[in-house]
């Protein structure tokens, strides 16, 4: 994103974001219509292989674990014994986590509806692996499903909902001094969003790393990062919720009896075994897993180039194209990026695929996203991000810290009010109101 001052005023040029005009069948009917079918079998074989690389990861890591010992290995000093300890476990903590991911992934597909033609199936499969990885099978099932209803809505969505400019507190914006779209700006109001809301280096460093370790559960609890609009206290354990409809109160409750379950398991564990052993094992890849999960959906719905709407304006079409597909560890290279989309099942490289049509298996995605994306290459749009990783989280963080209180289309703001996208509509013209107008 380009800047240039002069005069006083800040001016950035912007990249003209297409906003869909397209409709559900448009997008489905581009898809080979085998890829929408489901096997509890082939599914179920995923679950296994899954299961089987993380032992394999627990048998390499006790194996090797043995021989790191003075009469086995010769090091050059006492100190890196342990070190070379530490070295080996925390590659199968990484390891387990991304290939828990991948179960965590397979979890997710049942509350799609997505592992089988059974529902019944489904929500077994979905709550025995989400309990063993500590999420609220069902309860996160229904907030989901409004998510993937609402994705890019500001009033509806669930997940990664933006704050607004008012939110924030910041000082209201003046047309005589910017404009809504993030374009221009005077250098004043510039100066004083940046010391408002700007960060240096190690804060967008520790504020990224602190969302990465602990915002799922904080999603969870108290509902950060989520709906704005519901009130203090929401949280995913509570039936009597606002996400929650009264007919699923029975549903909340055995999510919370899986919850209660998993605790148990692991204070048992602690017990038995006590709590270094389990924190190795355990501990460090449930914490990989929910790494893992903030970064690819974080990356998956926030970027300065996706829009967000309001309701004039928003379409469930719109709304499932408001997201990216990513290659997770692309950025480390070919191998990698192959280790990240396996482990994972794809999640994060056929992600606009699956806010299409969510009951497409994991398997059948890969096709399908490849006919999709023939299809809104057709009409310009293309919805492939930069490959997912640490330094996209901390570039994105970055540049993406507010959206204005007005409008029906809406792009990010970094902190120094400066937004890197603007709306692009059939007519190629848009004004600063996110009104179509005659010309530009």
């Amino acid at each position: 994103m380009s800047t240039k001052s002069q005069d006083g005023v800040t001016r950035v040029k912007q990249n003209e974001v297409i906003i869909p005009d397209l409709t559900i069948k448009d997008l489905l009917s581009a898809i080979p219509a085998h890829c929408f079918k489901r096997s509890a079998l082939r599914s179920s074989l995923y679950v296994a292989w899954d299961c089987f690389v993380i032992g394999g990861i627990y048998k390499a890591a006790t194996f090797l674990d043995t021989f790191v010992n003075p009469d086995s290995l010769s090091l050059p000093h006492p100190l890196l014994y342990p070190m070379a300890r530490l070295s080996l476990w925390s590659l199968y903590g990484f390891g387990t986590g991304l290939f828990s991911t991948g179960l965590w992934i397979i979890a997710h597909e049942c509350g799609h509806q997505a592992f089988s033609e059974s529902k019944f199936i489904n929500n077994i499969v979905g709550w025995v692996l989400h309990s063993a990885l500590g999420v609220p099978y069902h309860s996160w099932r229904i907030s989901h499903a409004k998510h993937h209803a609402s994705t890019g809505h500001m009033t509806q969505d669930q997940a990664y909902v933006p704050n607004t400019r008012g939110q924030l507190g910041l000082t209201p914006l003046d047309p005589t001094k910017e404009n809504t779209f993030g374009s221009t700006i005077s250098d004043g109001v510039m100066k004083e969003l940046w010391d408002a809301i700007g960060d240096s280096p190690i804060g967008t460093s520790l504020g990224s790393a602190t969302y990465l370790l602990g915002g799922f559960q904080a999603y969870l609890i108290c509902n950060a990062s989520g709906q704005k609009g519901y009130p203090a206290g929401t949280n995913h354990f509570n039936p009597n919720a606002v996400i929650f409809a009264p007919h699923q109160r029975g549903a909340v409750i055995l999510s919370n009896v899986g919850i209660l379950l998993w605790i148990a398991g692991i204070a048992g564990s602690i017990y038995t075994f006590g709590f270094p052993t389990v924190f190795r094992l355990y501990i460090v890849p449930y914490l990989w897993v929910n790494h893992w999960i903030v970064l690819i959906t974080f990356l998956q719905h926030t970027d300065p180039l996706l829009p967000h709407y309001r309701a004039p304006e928003f379409t469930f079409p719109r709304g499932a194209l408001a997201t990216l597909d990513r290659s997770l560890l692309g950025d480390c290279g070919k191998i990698m990026a192959w280790l990240g989309a396996h482990a994972t099942h794809g999640i994060s490289e056929t992600h606009v695929l699956h806010h299409v049509s969510s009951k497409i298996p994991h398997y059948n995605a890969w096709e399908a996203s490849d006919a999709l994306r023939k299809r809104l290459a057709q009409s310009g749009i293309i919805l492939q991000g930069a490959p997912g990783g640490w330094r996209e989280v901390y570039r994105v963080f970055k540049e993406c810290k507010f959206v204005e209180d007005e409008g029906d289309i809406v792009f990010y703001k970094n902190g120094y009010g400066l937004a890197a996208g603007r709306p692009k509509f059939a007519d190629n013209s848009v004004n600063d109101s996110g009104v179509e107008v005659d010309t530009f």
